[in-house]
């Protein structure tokens, strides 16, 4: 009897080479579009401009645009504040 089969070995490493390239490509891009998507939001919340953007009244926009960049700012300057506080 001989022994058809193929080196095993070398078919395990091509076959893992395969797996682990194929999934580098795919994690690169979930993490891509993970982030644009997050970026996406977050442009849409700071603009105001999130929910039904036809019906929407300019002062409203504005409002939710002035909100939200304080929001930001107050959580900002809390940050630093604890920082300094509590860490330096």
């Amino acid at each position: 009897m001989t022994n058809k089969r193929p080196n095993t070995d070398n078919a395990r490493a091509e076959e893992s080479k395969r797996i682990l390239e194929r999934i580098e490509r795919e994690s690169e891009t979930v993490a891509a579009s993970s982030m644009a998507r997050t970026s996406d939001l977050l442009r849409k919340g700071l603009s105001g401009k999130d929910g039904n953007s036809e019906d929407a009244d300019p002062v409203e926009v504005l409002g939710k645009r002035i909100g939200r960049t304080l929001g930001w700012i107050a959580m900002i300057a809390l940050v630093v504040y604890l920082l300094v506080t509590y860490v330096f």
